[in-house]
């Protein structure tokens, strides 16, 4: 059992990372998309070159989250590939075009109107990919994948195209959007930009705040037990209670300007979100419409499982100080 835990660890880890490093690569997109036309090059301008090096590498976290359950848990790497493949689809493409758009965008030779298509392909594909990936977690939760119907619409599009999907597809953009600004704001000298980004921040608290509301109130009429899962237990009250704190103490950082510690608070109500989601219904990770699949009864045989721990472990003596070095050296050279 070590071995599957070791594989649990860096899978939670890992689904932790893309939200919080990848969260804030999609939250430049959806804080330029957001932002009035005489406000748009600032905040390219600040968001490039504050985070625009350095986040682009964090989709490794979602390959090693792939990469886990395709060797470690094949039957609900079949599942979701197969239930979610149109929203996976939709994800993947808004990651590859919002990369290309990107790339092109910064370090084209030429400027010239093709910078206003790249320009609009960057921020819309920054909102659909985290919509999706919203809507994809809703589904594994909702118990609305039914692996016997027969039907097209009930088999690969009602189970994920539902109100409680939609919901918590713009509370992650809202997430993303939040972490963006709240990270950037440390690294940020001018005043007029800290006073611009400052009252982002707030705004973005608020719609994080008013949209996880939205995703309660869908929840319950979906008949997702949600309310039970972050309520039910002591867990959870302690989860919420501290995400309810460290909300007053990011808008105490604020008031005093300590920006350094919205970037950690701002983490920290993410992981206790979490946290709190995953933790009342673990080991399961996909409930169904007839029964669920779980992380301990669904693992793949106990060799591959013993293999891909030592990987896991071996791999991130390689990748994390690589991943350290990468945001040293560009906060070293800004």
């Amino acid at each position: 059992m070590f071995y599957l835990y070791v594989v649990i660890f860096f899978l939670w880890t890992a689904i932790a990372l893309y939200l919080l490093l990848g969260g804030a690569d999609f939250g430049v997109g959806i804080l330029e998309l957001f932002s009035k036309h005489k406000n748009e090059k600032r905040i390219e301008k600040i968001m490039y070159e504050e985070m625009g090096p350095v986040w682009e590498a964090n989709h490794m976290w979602l390959i090693i989250v792939i990469v886990i359950l395709f060797v470690g848990f094949p039957d609900i790497y079949a599942v979701l590939s197969t239930y979610l493949h149109i929203p996976l689809l939709l994800m993947l493409i808004g990651i590859i075009a919002r990369g290309t758009a990107f790339s092109f965008r910064n370090y084209d030779a030429v400027k010239d109107h093709w910078q206003y298509v790249y320009n609009k392909i960057f921020r819309y594909s920054s909102v659909i990919t985290p919509f999706f990936l919203g809507m994809i977690a809703a589904a594994t939760v909702s118990g609305t994948i039914d692996v016997k119907t027969n039907d097209f619409m009930a088999a690969y599009i009602w189970s994920w195209l539902t109100p409680f999907g939609c919901a918590l597809g713009v509370f992650t953009c809202s997430i993303c959007g939040y972490l963006a600004v709240s990270y950037s704001l440390s690294q940020v000298k001018n005043y007029d930009d800290l006073e611009y980004l400052t009252k982002k921040l707030k705004i973005f608290l608020f719609v994080v705040i008013a949209s996880g509301g939205l995703v309660f109130v869908c929840a319950y009429f979906s008949c997702v037990p949600l309310i039970q899962w972050i309520f039910g237990e002591t867990v959870g009250w302690i989860a919420v209670s501290l995400a309810t704190v460290s909300v007053f103490g990011t808008l105490y950082s604020l008031k005093e300007k300590k920006y350094s510690w919205i970037r950690v608070l701002a983490g920290f109500q993410v992981l206790t979100i979490l946290f709190a989601v995953t933790y009342q219904h673990y080991p399961n990770l996909v409930i169904l419409k007839q029964g669920s699949l779980s992380l301990i009864e669904d693992q793949y045989i106990h060799k591959t499982i013993a293999m891909l721990a030592w990987a896991l472990m071996l791999g991130s003596i390689f990748i994390l100080p690589g991943v350290f070095h990468l945001i040293y050296s560009f906060q070293k050279r800004r």
